[in-house]
């Protein structure tokens, strides 16, 4: 009786740690750098690179990288929204990389390297769009291009998960690359915080 009472306990923690977080999905151009940029922060519980956005089920690296299977470079962020909001790493987002840019960022030039979110909610579809017009008219009154960000739903579109060399690269490889070009604008609600 004792086992099962305990089992029980066991069930009911797993069912409130579950509730307790959310998954957001971010292409951003080579994931390892992106991948990095949120597990450091506060209210990441897990991170996970993979592949999403294509047709090609299973897809290896080299794969993606002809750009056939349709797929982005993709970061997985579970969340406790009780300590990060999803409006927090859709910011960061914005910010890590450029988001005016076509199917490139820097020297990564392809399809999987495209910008996109992929939301698994309709709040989280709804603060997507919303930051986008927020940081958009930002980076056109600093003289930049308008945004070229997909945004879906990431129902209907499976995330596969890359290949372990790939998980945590630069936890694994501290000074390994890293190519994040930006804007280097920030995020209106960023910099008004920075200026307190």
């Amino acid at each position: 009786m004792e086992l099962a009472s305990f089992q029980g306990e066991q069930d009911s923690q797993t069912c409130e740690d579950t509730r307790m977080s959310e998954k957001a999905y971010f292409a951003t151009g080579c994931f390892w750098g992106a991948e990095r940029r949120f597990w450091k922060m506060a209210g990441v519980l897990a991170t996970s690179v993979g592949y999403m956005g294509g047709a090609r089920p299973s897809p290896s690296y080299e794969q993606v990288c002809t750009g056939v299977t349709g797929h982005a470079e993709t970061v997985e962020v579970e969340f406790d929204p009780e300590i990060v909001g999803y409006q927090r790493l859709l910011e960061e987002f914005w910010v890590m990389h450029d988001p005016t840019s076509l199917n490139q960022q820097g020297g990564d030039i392809g399809t999987q390297y495209r910008s996109a979110i992929f939301t698994t909610s309709p709040a989280q579809m709804i603060e997507a769009i919303n930051s986008k017009d927020i940081y958009e008219a930002e980076l056109l009154k600093n003289g930049l291009d308008s945004i070229c960000t997909e945004i879906q739903q990431a129902e209907g579109h499976t995330y596969w998960l890359a290949e372990e060399y790939h998980q945590k690269y630069l936890k694994k490889n501290p000074n390994g690359y890293d190519c994040h070009s930006s804007t280097g604008v920030a995020f209106p609600t960023l910099a008004s915080e920075l200026e307190k």
